[in-house]
Formats: structure tokens, C-alpha cells, sequence
């Protein structure tokens, strides 16, 4: 049971908590390029977005969702592993969920055009540059994933799951979809 709630509730907070740190990438572009926030849209059954008047340099602002929201992460689990936080492993996963997520986005969605990846070619970016910054950041987020199932009490090296981290996470990822339903629906 511990182990369920663990791994379900690690997953379902990393994907909620992914488009969360992507859209606050995109706010503090914004911030940077001058322009206004109308609205970030979240909500845990789409995909997020944020909306923007015009942007002097919309590139900042469309940029800024995957490099930060992929640098962000890596400098929490930084600072959990400097703190010697026993939750340090989640923040490490997040971190890997991030980059592969983020990654990923770029580097498929450029076939299609889809969301940021069409923004981006539509403002000039070349696609290979979506897919480069695939190339780095998915085999980092599988590297940072590397040996983690043990703290999920996964085989063969599984270690025993602490019933108030596993019901933490469980706890975040509940109170992060209240919040979404919350703030979408005003």
C-alpha cells in the first residue's frame, strides 16, 4: 500500500507540479520581456498554458517555460541533496521528470508544430535547436532517474518507505489538484 501511494502519488505531483514550474518559467519570461500576464491557466485534466499580451521579444518569454522549468527543479534537488533532506530522491526524480517532460515536449512536438515548439518555429528558432535541447535534457533526466526505483520500494535493492513521506506526497498531489480546481474555476 505504502509503496502504491508513493509511486502514484510522486507521479501524479511531478506531472501537476512539471506544468506548474513550465508556466512559472513563462511568467518570469514575460517579466523579463515586458510583457503582461492575462491568465496561467492549470488544471489537473489539460494542458497548461499561459497567456500574454504582445512581447517585445517573444522568444524570451516562449524560451523561458523549458529552460527554467527544467533549471528550476535541478536547483531544488541541489539544495535537498546539499541539506542532506531525506526526501532528497523525490526531488531528484522531479527534477529527471522535468527534463525528460520538458525535453520531450520540444523535441517531438516540433514534428507537429504543437504549443511552445510551434511558437518558437513561427518566432525563427531553427528546428534543430528543439531538438538539441532534447538531446540534452532527456538522457539527463533518465541519468538523474538512474538506480531510484529502490527508494520506491522497487526491487531488487528496494529500501523500506517511510509511511509519512509517502502520504506527503499523496498530500501534495491532492491539495495541488484542489488548488487547480480552485483557481480555475474563479
Amino acid at each position: 500500500m505504502l509503496r502504491a501511494a508513493l509511486i502514484i502519488g510522486t507521479l501524479v505531483s511531478c506531472w501537476l507540479w512539471v506544468q506548474i514550474v513550465h508556466e512559472l518559467g513563462h511568467v518570469l519570461g514575460a517579466w523579463m520581456a515586458g510583457a503582461q500576464v492575462d491568465r496561467v491557466v492549470l488544471h489537473p485534466l489539460l494542458i497548461s498554458r499561459t497567456d500574454i499580451s504582445e512581447a517585445a521579444h517573444p522568444l524570451v518569454v516562449i524560451w523561458a517555460g523549458p529552460i527554467l522549468g527544467s533549471l528550476l527543479p535541478l536547483l531544488l534537488w541541489l539544495l535537498a541533496w546539499r541539506l542532506k533532506r531525506p526526501e532528497t530522491f523525490l526531488f531528484r526524480f522531479f527534477a529527471g521528470f522535468c527534463l525528460l517532460a520538458s525535453g520531450t515536449y520540444l523535441a517531438v512536438g516540433s514534428f507537429d508544430g504543437i504549443g511552445d515548439c510551434g511558437d518558437l518555429l513561427r518566432h525563427g528558432t531553427p528546428i534543430w535547436l528543439l531538438w538539441l535541447f532534447g538531446l540534452l535534457t532527456i538522457p539527463a533526466g533518465l541519468y538523474l532517474w538512474h538506480d531510484q526505483g529502490r527508494h520506491f520500494g522497487l526491487p531488487p535493492r528496494a529500501q523500506p518507505i517511510q509511511p509519512w513521506l509517502a502520504w506527503s506526497v499523496v498530500s501534495l498531489a491532492v491539495l495541488t489538484i484542489v488548488a487547480e480546481l480552485v483557481a480555475y474555476a474563479t
